[in-house]
């Protein structure tokens, strides 16, 4: 994807919610987030799969956008970082991946808030900004999510912003290392 194209993805992507703007990532993002994921590593880590040991290196990040960038231009993942709306401070990011269109029309939500920022409702408005985006923009009919049943937090979140609690699925993805059980969520377009 070309520069110019990049940045006009970049403005066509901004999202709002009522505390929260979403956009995808920038290189010039890279101080922030690295010290944002550093500062909440043993917070994050043990509901997100094994950290490569260069993540949080310049050279992970320039990857990291590279496959952003081709996921984004093929229509297969929307990952976006999120912001607070009243300073602009980097509170977490949200992707939307797993893109399937034809009969299925669904995608996949996961999200990371940094530990500073828990417990403000930043997570619940970013999902429903997504989902929003899921919807009205993208046409899917159907979003889903998972997480480990410890993650209380997460349940939390994924219910204030109205996901039904769907089943639980068997080893469903290697967290910080290990297979994991994890409950699975969805919410269905309002506008079938």
């Amino acid at each position: 994807m070309a520069l110019l194209d990049w940045i006009a993805a970049d403005n066509d992507l901004r999202l709002e919610g009522h505390a929260v703007r979403l956009r995808p990532h920038r290189a010039s993002d890279y101080p922030e987030w690295a010290a944002l994921r550093e500062d909440s590593r043993d917070f994050l880590q043990p509901w997100e799969p094994t950290w490569p040991a260069d993540d949080l290196t310049r050279g992970a990040y320039r990857r990291r956008l590279s496959a952003y960038a081709q996921d984004m231009e093929r229509g297969v993942a929307y990952p976006f970082l999120v912001f607070r709306r009243t300073d602009g401070a980097m509170v977490g990011g949200i992707t939307l991946s797993n893109i399937r269109r034809g009969v299925a029309q669904m995608g996949s939500i996961g999200y990371w808030v940094g530990q500073p920022f828990t417990r403000h409702g930043y997570t619940v408005d970013a999902v429903r900004a997504v989902t929003t985006f899921c919807f009205e923009r993208l046409r899917l009919h159907r979003v889903e999510a998972a997480c480990i049943p410890t993650n209380l937090a997460s349940q939390g979140v994924l219910a204030k912003a109205g996901f039904d609690r769907e089943g639980m699925a068997r080893d469903y993805l290697k967290i910080d290392g290990v297979w994991r059980d994890h409950l699975l969520f969805g919410l269905l377009t309002p506008n079938p």
